[in-house]
Order: C-alpha cells, then sequence, then structure tokens
C-alpha cells in the first residue's frame, strides 16, 4: 500500500497516473457538446449505490474508467456555452496547475512552519486585492472557503465592534434582495430572529438609500444598535450594485460598520470598462470577494478584506500547539490568527499562478465580455415580445420571464416557465436557473462564459419558448 503515497520513490507512478488522469479529462472537454446529459437522479443512483467501497479496483485505470460511468460522463460542464445557470464560471488553466501543484504538496496555510512561502503569497495577494479595493495602509484578510464564510467573519468582527451588551439590541441592515447567508450569519452568531432588517430595493433591485436612512433612525429611536450595514455590490439573483457612496455616507453618520459582499461583483477590480460602478467601495470597513466567481478560479478561491488589521483579532485564539503568543513577539506570520479556519488549503496559489500568467488586465478582459455579453443579451429579450425582462444589467445577469399571447392566468405562466426550465434541463441542451420577482417564477441567466455568444442566448430563448408552448398546448388539451 505505501506505492501509492505520493513522495520521493513514488514520483514516477504519480507523474503517469496523474497525467492519465488529465487525458481523460482533457478528451472529455474536447468533446462535449452539451453542458448536460439530462442523465436522471433515479438513473445514477443505483449505479454509485452498487459499488462497494470495501471493495477497490487497485487500479488508477480502472477507477478512471469507473469514474467515467458515475461522474465525468454526466456532469454539469460549466465550460460549456449554453450553461447559463448559477455563478459558476469556466476556470482558466494556470489556476487548474495550480491547483495541481496545491493538492501533490498539500500545503496547509494555518501556520508558518506548515506552509512558509505560500503563507508570504497569500499575504501579497490579500495586499494587491486590498489596493485593488483600496482600503489603505492598514487593510488585511485572508483567504476563506466562500462568500459565506466571508460574510459570517466579518460580521463576527462588526458585531464585535459594536461592543453591546445586549445581543438581542443588535440589528443588521441589508438589502431585500441580499445573499441569504447574512440571516444564516446572523443565527451563527447567537443574534434573535428579527435581527436582519431588509430595506427595500429600488426598480434596478438597489437597496433604496432613503429606506436605509429611515431604518438607522428607527434603530437610534427605538434604542437598538445597528452593527452593520451590507451593502451588494453583485446580488445573486440580478447582478445588482447597491449605492455604494451613499451607504457608506449613512453608515459614517451614524457611525456602522459597512461590510460590502462583493462575491460577484469582485471581478470589477480587474476591469478595464466598468470599475467605476463599485465606486465607494473602498470606504467600506470590510469587503467579501468571491475569486471562484468572477476571477475565472477553481473553486474554492475568495477572501475577506478588513480596512484595519486590528479588527482581526477578534477572530484570534492562541493555541500553545499551534501558534503561542511568542510568535506575534517574534514577528512569525501565522494566518490561523487571522481565520475561523484552522487547517486550510493554499487557495491562494491559484490566483497567483493566474495573475503571473495572464495579468490582473487579462482577467479584467474577460470579465467585461461577459458583461458587455449581458448588455446584448437585454436587448435580445426586451426586443422579444415573449419575454418579460426585469432589470437592465449591470453585470452579467439577466432575469426574465416567457409571456404567451394567448394565457393571462399569472398561475398558469408560471407553470409554462418552470416546466420550461425543467424540461430544458432534462434535455441536457442547456441550464438556465430561475428565481422569484414578486412571488412569480423567473428565470435567470447567469453569464459568466466568454465562449458564450448572443447567438447562443437567442438559440436558448427560443428552447425555453418551445418547451413553454409545449406545456401550454399540452394544459389545453387536458383541459378540454
Amino acid at each position: 500500500m505505501r506505492s501509492h503515497l505520493l513522495n520521493g520513490l513514488t514520483a514516477e507512478h504519480y507523474r503517469s497516473s496523474v497525467t492519465e488522469g488529465v487525458e481523460r479529462v482533457a478528451a472529455k472537454l474536447a468533446t462535449t457538446d452539451r453542458p448536460f446529459t439530462g442523465v436522471t437522479v433515479d438513473t445514477l443512483s443505483p449505479r454509485i449505490d452498487a459499488i462497494d467501497l470495501d471493495r477497490p479496483l487497485g487500479d488508477t485505470a480502472a477507477v478512471l474508467d469507473e469514474l467515467e460511468d458515475v461522474y465525468l460522463r454526466d456532469a454539469v460542464y460549466f465550460h460549456h456555452p449554453r450553461y447559463l445557470a448559477h455563478l459558476n464560471c469556466p476556470v482558466v488553466i494556470p489556476a487548474v496547475l495550480g491547483e495541481a501543484v496545491l493538492s501533490a504538496v498539500n500545503s496547509s496555510l494555518d501556520t508558518w512552519d506548515q506552509s512558509a512561502g505560500g503563507t508570504l503569497i497569500e499575504r501579497k495577494l490579500i495586499d494587491w486585492t486590498a489596493e485593488r479595493i483600496g482600503l489603505g495602509p492598514a487593510a488585511d484578510g485572508v483567504f476563506t472557503s466562500g462568500g459565506t464564510q466571508s460574510n459570517l467573519q466579518a460580521l463576527l468582527l462588526a458585531r464585535e465592534e459594536a461592543k453591546s451588551d445586549s445581543l438581542a439590541k443588535l440589528r443588521i441592515l441589508a438589502s431585500e434582495v441580499s445573499h441569504f447567508s447574512v440571516k444564516k450569519s446572523a443565527k451563527l452568531l447567537g443574534l434573535g430572529p428579527d435581527s436582519v432588517v431588509a430595506v427595500p430595493v429600488d426598480r434596478d433591485k438597489r437597496m433604496q438609500t432613503v429606506a436605509l436612512a429611515h431604518e438607522l433612525e428607527r434603530c437610534r429611536r427605538d434604542g437598538l444598535v445597528p452593527m452593520a450595514v451590507v451593502a451588494t455590490a453583485g446580488t445573486t439573483d440580478f447582478g445588482s450594485i447597491d449605492p455604494l457612496p451613499e451607504i457608506a455616507g449613512l453608515c459614517a453618520q451614524y457611525a456602522v460598520w459597512m461590510h460590502v459582499d462583493a462575491a460577484y461583483g469582485c471581478g470589477l477590480l480587474a476591469s478595464l470598462k466598468y470599475r467605476d460602478r463599485i465606486g465607494g467601495i473602498e470606504r467600506a470597513d470590510s469587503v467579501t470577494v468571491d475569486y471562484h466567481k468572477s476571477f475565472f478560479q477553481p473553486v474554492s478561491s475568495s477572501a475577506v478584506l478588513v480596512k484595519d488589521a486590528a479588527t482581526l483579532r477578534h477572530a484570534t485564539y492562541h493555541a500553545d500547539y499551534l501558534n503561542p503568543r511568542r510568535m506575534v513577539q517574534e514577528r512569525i506570520p501565522n494566518q490561523v490568527d487571522k481565520s475561523l479556519q484552522t487547517t486550510r488549503r493554499f487557495d491562494a496559489l491559484k490566483l497567483w499562478m493566474t495573475l503571473r500568467t495572464m495579468g490582473a488586465d487579462g482577467v479584467g478582459q474577460l470579465f467585461d465580455e461577459v458583461c458587455d455579453l449581458a448588455a446584448e443579451g437585454w436587448q435580445l429579450l426586451a426586443a422579444d415580445p415573449r419575454y418579460d425582462v426585469v432589470v437592465e444589467p449591470t453585470l452579467s445577469t439577466l432575469v426574465f420571464r416567457y409571456i404567451p399571447a394567448a394565457v393571462t392566468d399569472p398561475a398558469e405562466i408560471d407553470r409554462a416557465n418552470l416546466y420550461a426550465r425543467k424540461a430544458l434541463f432534462a434535455s441536457g441542451d442547456a441550464v438556465v436557473a430561475g428565481t422569484k420577482v414578486g412571488g412569480r417564477h423567473y428565470l435567470k441567466f447567469t453569464l459568466l462564459n466568454p465562449e458564450t455568444r448572443a447567438a447562443d442566448i437567442a438559440a436558448v430563448l427560443d428552447l425555453i419558448a418551445g418547451h413553454a408552448e409545449q406545456y401550454l398546448g399540452e394544459s389545453l388539451d387536458r383541459a378540454s
């Protein structure tokens, strides 16, 4: 069994095994002609259930053959230009190379004596991101598993900085279309069910600052403590960006922690054309970024940044075996002092490889392309009488609804849109997402693939309309 351990004696076995795996994936990518096969749970489950994990195959080639049957053949492939669903991006090759390196070396980024150069690379990338945001010379941060963890840590810091004698008095103000992780974080932080105040949005799905000012004043009047305002730079459903400068002004006026959830919109930090759309982000106390959404990185690659490095002390706990206090005195850099995690992958390496190969402008160019594509998609939808589109895109998201000419019952239109999405997924021809707007069912394109073209969008809109019309025709037949 030692022959499977990666070390100097097995380097050739490592090389041949990884090469074979890469060749399999490369062949799959080269021949995949649609984002999904349409396989069902009922079809795939028995294949996996039949595998006896206590009877190993013993041979990498045999395992890869099996993997083809239970995973590779039926995976949902985000690189395909007609995968238009969630915030999943195709990935750049330098980052995939970084993934291979970090997995093999297997550094843990909690302490210096487990990572050395990895610690410094991560710190350099944090400094680079903080500079791109404009947080100032006292800024710091740490890589995380994703936006949910970043938001949790930012709100933990905000809770501690609020210095309230009662958790019941604390309030988090966020727009009504902010990410669900804000409410989840509040619960994990021991706050009450009423702790998250939903601030109304305008017609463009941006937080209404007049309503925010009203809620801040109400908190003051009622003896409540607004511990944080969460502004979103790229909402999950609409890609909308809250008015950051105005929110920053209100946070300063009321002495409230300002957190910007830029998990999606952080791609604008590298944009060559649209960087001004997140003007005001530099005034935040903390910022969430997800490189695995708009920097074209493999999952996971994310970070939380803070304006004042001293606030990260609220996440610091000392353990004699790991980060004794003397290490601070000796100026030994330990990332575990800043993180909610202990053992942590060297995910920063992927972004490092990307920037050292492509440069920030290369990443920004790709993100600008998908923003431009969304503008083209908006024009297609706005000109198509079959569809109602909700908001003009700020980033790369389009939310729309099929509206049949002969049907006026909103519930029936809901069912037609739901059917169309499910039928499209079952066909494997394209993958789109769904959401609710005003209680009604809508469809969603999240455009993160620069290889997607306006022609792909037009073709998928025709497919959706065809499935919806089929449903409505069958519905009329059933009713007659």
